[in-house]
């Protein structure tokens, strides 16, 4: 990611009232899975008396941003369903409003039961999910709110996608080069994680780089049945493969070991 980027990200973070505050952790220790009542949920609030997220002054900046970030159309698909997914509605609404701040984005939403085979044309198992596209499908999935902190991948998706440019090193993008498997990345996250927005990006641009890597992003608290099956005690929690393989923040080069292990085994 060149340093225009960065800075049109950090500006992003900074100006929206959706994120905590999100300063450097100083170590990598991971942090514990909440239990059902932490982190602090979003109020849940019927659809029809939905407020705006955004504020004015929010839209204005990250209207701004996006001009001079977004380089390329992007799609985002969003699944819901009308009962049953408490965080449907707000999930659908950010995904518009966001839409309405640039002619680069458009949204589309999809019901998760009517829409049931195009969800399964994008592996879409459970809402609320958020399909990030380009001129082709890049395997970049969110599943669960986007809010906290991790408001920040999803906008660092939007970019990447965009822009149609991993930000990886050669090294990473030569080894990415090479590989032929399959490899599906999970990487389970809080809201108030400060070490799973890196990780989440990470996976999200080994997607882009390869067509062979999905990188979902899934809110543990939302999906606690999945968390526990593959045994995620802490967050960022990183399932590749239906496999815990790690737990806690990584660089790009242990990442990918990570991946190419995956791939081998």
């Amino acid at each position: 990611m060149n340093n225009s980027v960065k800075t049109i990200v950090i500006a992003l973070i900074l100006a929206t009232g959706l994120l905590a505050s999100c300063n450097p952790a100083p170590a990598p220790t991971a942090t514990p899975a909440p239990t059902a009542t932490l982190p602090p949920q979003p109020t849940v609030t019927p659809a029809a008396t939905l407020q705006p997220l955004l504020t004015e002054e929010d839209r204005k900046t990250i209207q701004d941003a996006f001009f001079a970030a977004l380089v390329n159309p992007v799609k985002a698909l969003v699944f819901t369903s009308e009962s049953g997914c408490d965080y449907c509605p707000t999930a659908r609404q950010l995904m518009q409003e966001l839409g309405s701040l640039s002619d680069k984005i458009s949204v589309e939403p999809h019901d998760l039961n009517s829409d049931s085979s195009l969800a399964a044309q994008y592996e879409v198992d459970k809402i609320p999910a958020i399909v990030i596209t380009g001129d082709r499908d890049y395997g970049i999935r969110l599943f669960g709110l986007p809010y906290g902190r991790e408001f920040t991948p999803l906008l660092q998706a939007i970019v990447t996608v965009s822009q149609r440019q991993s930000g990886l090193s050669a090294q990473t993008v030569q080894a990415l080069a090479n590989l032929r498997t399959p490899v599906h990345i999970q990487v389970f996250v809080t809201p108030v994680c400060p070490y799973c927005p890196s990780v989440v990006v990470l996976a999200h641009q080994m997607a882009l780089q390869s067509e062979y890597i999905r990188a979902d992003v899934v809110e543990t608290a939302e999906f606690q049945e999945l968390s526990s099956k593959y045994g995620v005690e802490a967050v960022p929690g990183i399932v590749i493969n239906d496999q815990l393989v790690f737990t806690g923040q990584v660089d790009e080069a242990k990442f990918l070991e990570l991946v190419q292990a995956a791939a081998q085994s």
